[in-house]
């Protein structure tokens, strides 16, 4: 189900916009639910396997218009310190000066700039990625995964997605050579978004 569908109207070169209002009725402000949402990522490890880790903390709001996803907007703040892969001295490292250096920079940020369907449930949030104060451009593919009112009687909505980048043009540059060839870290890592997002009263 799309925010989306065009009508052809007969006689006339006009096209009608056509809202869906069950989307049209989520439009509003919500704030991402950490609890259960993650943000994930996997890094190609020594050539042949790959390492997977999360931020635990995280925060965030999504400005939602179902009847415009253009109009849509999302902010997200990431606690560098809550990497976890689950080896200890790997995520010290990664904490360290080598990698993310948490507490010089201790947050990683992403504002929206633009919001487009690109079909269906899908759609793509392109934006600013900030780490270590270099922000360059990143876009997101999202799928949404409907909405529900919970057990409390919060609106839900859920997004799950997922984005590559290259961490060098982030100023992430530490590596090591592998005396067979290659290097013990990927340049290229995958960013994963499953986004559980809780719909604010108006005041």
């Amino acid at each position: 189900m799309g925010l989306f569908t065009r009508r052809s109207q007969e006689n006339t070169a006009a096209t009608t916009l056509e809202v869906d209002p069950a989307l049209a009725a989520l439009t509003g402000d919500y704030v991402i639910d950490a609890a259960h949402s993650s943000i994930g990522f996997t890094v190609r490890h020594a050539m042949v396997t790959n390492v997977r880790g999360s931020f635990t903390e995280h925060e965030g709001t999504l400005r939602l218009d179902g009847t415009d996803p253009g109009a849509s907007t999302a902010s997200i703040d990431v606690k560098i310190a809550s990497v976890d892969t689950g080896i200890a001295d790997r995520d010290a490292h990664l904490r360290g000066t080598d990698f993310f250096d948490a507490d010089a920079f201790p947050l990683m940020t992403f504002r929206s700039t633009r919001a487009r369907q690109l079909g269906g449930d899908r759609y793509r949030v392109s934006g600013d990625l900030t780490i270590k104060d270099v922000t360059r451009p990143l876009s997101i593919d999202l799928e949404f995964n409907g909405s529900a009112t919970d057990v409390y009687g919060s609106e839900r909505v859920g997004f799950e997605g997922s984005a590559e980048i290259l961490r060098s043009d982030w100023g992430l540059t530490w590596n090591a050579a592998l005396e067979a060839g290659g290097v013990m870290v990927s340049d290229k890592v995958k960013l994963t978004f499953d986004i559980s997002a809780v719909k604010q009263q108006a005041a």
